[in-house]
Parts: structure tokens; C-alpha cells; sequence
């Protein structure tokens, strides 16, 4: 199963494209795009590890390579960046862990 995760990450103007693959509905790789260079050397160190396994992903009893991962790569201001979430769920649809669906932050000072 495959699945794609496309952001646009907001005032930084990067966007990022995420394709989670998977032959067997666990194991998990990713091809990360983006126009960032944090989040390119974020894309480069998850390839490094190898096939992602998405049920232990989402185990309460362990931590999430894909989420540990962000938190080495993407330090000070993008700490907060909403890419690593989307490459979390694009692996989830793409191992059937969870259906497609969108999803939105709207950002405002009001």
C-alpha cells in the first residue's frame, strides 16, 4: 500500500512531499521531498534506519522511531514543525493503521 502526505509548513514558505510505502502492511519506507534543508537531513537519517515498523510505531510501550528521529534532526525553532506528524500518519494509511483523511492547523494571534 503506498500513501502521500503533501505540506506546506507555513511561514518558513518550505513544503514537503512524504510517500509511505509498505509490501506487507507493517514495514514501512519512506521517500521524503522537501525544499528544506532540516527537513532533507530529517529524510536522510529515517532512510538510514531502514524499513520503519509501523506496529511498533504505535506502541505505547516503546518510542516512535519517526517522532525520536525529528526531535535529533529538527531542533530550535523547529521543534514545532508539523512535517514529522505528517510522515507519522502517511505511514499509518500506508500500513492500514489509519484511513485518509486530512488534516489542518489554522495559526492565528486573535
Amino acid at each position: 500500500m503506498k500513501a502521500t502526505a503533501t505540506v506546506e509548513a507555513g511561514i518558513c514558505g518550505f513544503s514537503t512531499t512524504c510517500c509511505a510505502t509498505t509490501d506487507d502492511e507493517q514495514h514501512v519506507q519512506f521517500a521524503i521531498k522537501s525544499n528544506c534543508e532540516k527537513i532533507r537531513a530529517f529524510a536522510t537519517t529515517v532512510g538510514a534506519r531502514g524499513e520503519i515498523d509501523a506496529l511498533q510505531e504505535i506502541s505505547p510501550r516503546g518510542q516512535s522511531v519517526v517522532l525520536a528521529t525529528a526531535r535529533e534532526c529538527l531542533k530550535g525553532c523547529c521543534a514545532g514543525c508539523v512535517v514529522p506528524i505528517a510522515v507519522f500518519k502517511s505511514m499509518q494509511v500506508a500500513a492500514g493503521l489509519a484511513l485518509p483523511r486530512d488534516c489542518h492547523i489554522g495559526v492565528s494571534n486573535v
